[in-house]
């Protein structure tokens, strides 16, 4: 096993009169050859501010202790590490956060009171050896997920376990087992008490799964298995309301949820979240009209609804819901050049986003990883507009603001937007002596 303990670290363990633990998934990842977590989760049989004193006396920074739940954050300079005394815990059903703690001295109930065997294996730092009360590495060996005690009680204790499970199976492509899978499932109703913030931050790390540990797709399985366990169905009813939802055979090989799963599959991370969205229009227009016309403009409304439900940055919600409502244009590729040039100006702030989901949606309907062909008919407009120096900001128009005196000040910002939509047609109208004629006349159209 290759575990690399910080300096720091190793010379506190050396000195302490308590055996120091390394637990979790940096001892997890290492039994399982995978590379090793920045933070390090350690814990030992001693209260917290013995610790923290001692951990102070031997060049650590300690940022915080807090002894009612007996755990300490420090530093080594380098890396982040979180001390918490051997201890278990009770909980009110579903909730995240204990609301008991009972301090003890015993590794094994220290082990049980975690969720997984896989994250209950414990590395002694001072004699260099793996302590396993609850058979983990078995487990890690194995690739399976098993939990601490029965599934049914670790997750009836905290929801939030729910998603930890599908993030840690995609992340490490384990495969909970049976009792695991339905423990999880029965208790489904549990992501109920958890925070929506925690649960849009569970969800985005399942959405960038595969970039943890390199594994492809993995986003795409912790996705599934969301579905799987009926937690999609609490976190995102909206989307997972797209099940057994039909779709022209011609165009797509899936129904609604699992055509918006291998959107999101085929999808550049940056776009993820959109990708995950972008048909949740769908199940709303079908219910009404029985079928999918104006699921852009209803998916809009409906993932703002969503993002603002999960909490959800601002500028998040925004760029998301613009893309779906933009996603379905020029679909049969039909749109004139002229029209895709005025789109491209229009739109620019998202076009390479836009680009991006169009090609996993396109990906996506039958698992096609060819070239869109949107993006080669736009993509070409686009060269031609770079060609003919077409300006696609403002800053890049010949005539300023400054060049507008005999405009009313109320109306030059829109004027120079139009402008920009003149030039877009033909790159070399972006002549000042043009400009400034088609200005005024702009300007002679606009009513206050």
């Amino acid at each position: 096993m290759l575990l690399s303990i910080p300096e720091k670290l190793q010379n506190l363990a050396n000195v302490a009169p308590f055996p120091l633990y390394v637990v979790g998934g940096s001892v997890r990842d290492a039994l399982a050859g995978l590379s090793c977590s920045e933070d390090w989760d350690i814990c030992a049989p001693a209260d917290a501010e013995q610790f923290s004193r001692l951990a102070a006396e031997h060049g650590l920074t300690v940022n915080g202790c807090y002894k009612n739940t007996g755990t300490v954050n420090l530093s080594d300079g380098a890396q982040k590490i979180e001390f918490t005394s051997f201890r278990t815990d009770t909980y009110r059903r579903g909730e995240h956060t204990p609301v008991g703690i009972t301090f003890t001295k015993d590794i094994r109930t220290d082990a049980l009171r975690r969720d997984f065997k896989c994250n209950a294996v414990y590395y002694d730092i001072k004699a260099g050896q793996i302590v396993d009360p609850l058979q983990g590495r078995t487990d890690i060996q194995n690739r399976t997920i098993t939990t601490t005690r029965t599934a049914d009680e670790v997750f009836s204790e905290d929801g939030l376990r729910l998603m930890r499970l599908a993030r840690l199976a995609a992340q490490l492509g384990f495969t909970p087992d049976l009792e695991c899978i339905f423990g999880a499932k029965f208790n489904a109703a549990c992501i109920a008490k958890i925070s929506a913030e925690r649960i849009y931050a569970e969800l985005l790390l399942i959405l960038h799964a595969d970039e943890k540990y390199g594994r492809t797709y993995a986003h795409y399985d912790g996705l599934k298995l969301l579905e799987g366990i009926d937690v999609l169905a609490y976190i995102l009813p909206e989307l997972a309301a797209g099940k057994n939802l039909p779709q022209r055979s011609d165009f797509h090989a899936y129904d609604v949820l699992e055509h918006s799963f291998r959107t999101c599959k085929y999808a550049h991370p940056s776009i993820r979240l959109t990708a995950l969205l972008h048909d949740v229009g769908k199940p709303a227009v079908y219910a009404q009209t029985g079928k999918y016309h104006s699921h852009d403009v209803v998916g809009e409304k409906l993932a703002r609804e969503i993002l603002e439900r999960l909490k959800a940055p601002k500028a998040t919600i925004d760029t998301v819901t613009r893309l779906i409502r933009l996603h379905m244009y020029d679909l049969d590729g039909k749109a004139r050049e002229s029209k895709i040039r005025a789109f491209i100006v229009q739109n620019l702030s998202v076009y390479p986003q836009l680009l991006l989901l169009k090609q996993a949606d396109y990906s996506g309907c039958k698992d096609d990883l060819n070239e869109c062909p949107t993006l080669r008919k736009w993509q070409a407009i686009y060269r031609n507009m770079e060609a003919e120096h077409v300006p696609f900001t403002r800053k890049a128009l010949t005539l300023r603001g400054g060049d507008l005196e005999a405009i009313p000040p109320h109306k030059r910002g829109r004027v120079l937007q139009e402008l920009l939509l003149f030039c877009a047609y033909d790159g070399a109208r972006n002549r000042p002596d043009i400009l400034s004629k088609e200005a005024i006349r702009i300007a002679e159209e606009i009513h206050d």
